[in-house]
């Protein structure tokens, strides 16, 4: 298992793509942080005009300009989980894969494993860009950086958000045999669409408040517990625990239904 974990981990890391995706994620933690930052620390409006505006607690504040590049993050891990397998199959290497290693178990835990650590590594680049950025900011705006032990789990959690997403991005990969629209269908699910949906459904009384916070995307913010939009009107939160376990359920089902067909699928 070791060996082809470090193989998993050689395959990604002596490409080019490992590079463009840590400059994008450094740049986008950085320069996020410093942007929500200046807007969710302005002084409130008295005459009232900005109801509807973020609000949160000290921690919150942290915690949302900290985290602020993870949706930009998760994007990038789900695009990274889907190339993991999906140019294996695009390049028929997962021949060679599946023959170097025969017992396919192996093969999928050595993947899920390295798209973990991956996500971890990634993580790490992004939290160190925004923590300076941000902590930065908070103190020259009179906030403090670390007003609770809090901000330090919500910043260990952030990288399991990541891993989790890439092993989503992993079993649409497999689940969706051909890698551009794999690629397509995944993104546009996790940006476009799933949005969409949470905005109707929160239209709907009894959607937002029993399904909208079951969502991938609600799940992955409840799980930082950043500020709250939408003022009374917004859609209840799950616990992080909680969101922590939908979150990972998602990845579970689809990386194991990916996982299930690749190991008894005919591969030639």
């Amino acid at each position: 298992m070791t060996a082809a974990v470090r193989a998993e981990f050689r395959k990604f890391f002596t490409t080019r793509l490992w590079w463009g995706m840590a400059i994008a994620i450094l740049v986008a933690g950085a320069g996020l942080a410093v942007l929500f930052g200046f807007l969710l620390t302005q002084a409130p409006d008295p005459t009232g005009s900005n109801d509807g505006a973020p609000t949160g607690t000290p921690e919150q504040i942290a915690n949302s300009v900290y985290t602020s590049g993870l949706q930009v993050g998760y994007l990038l891990l789900l695009v990274i989980g889907v190339m993991q397998i999906g140019s294996e199959y695009r390049h028929k290497t997962i021949t060679s894969t599946l023959l170097s290693v025969p017992k396919r178990v192996r093969v999928m835990g050595a993947k899920v494993i390295a798209l973990l650590g991956i996500g971890a590594i990634y993580g790490l680049i992004s939290l160190v860009a925004s923590v300076v950025a941000g902590a930065i900011v908070l103190n020259a705006r009179g906030f403090e950086a670390f007003p609770s032990s809090g901000v330090f789990r919500t910043l260990a959690l952030s990288l399991l958000v990541l891993g989790l997403w890439a092993l989503i991005g992993l079993g649409a990969g497999i689940l969706i045999p051909n890698q551009v629209a794999a690629l397509l269908i995944s993104v546009g699910v996790a940006w476009i669409v799933e949005p969409i949906a949470g905005v109707l459904l929160g239209l709907w009384d009894w959607g937002r408040e029993h399904i909208v916070e079951y969502l991938p995307t609600a799940a992955s913010q409840a799980i930082i517990n950043g500020v709250t939009q939408g003022g009374p009107n917004a859609a209840p939160r799950l616990e992080w625990w909680a969101a922590a376990l939908v979150l990972a359920a998602y990845a579970a089902v689809l990386a194991g239904l990916g996982s299930l067909r690749t190991i008894r699928s005919d591969i030639s």
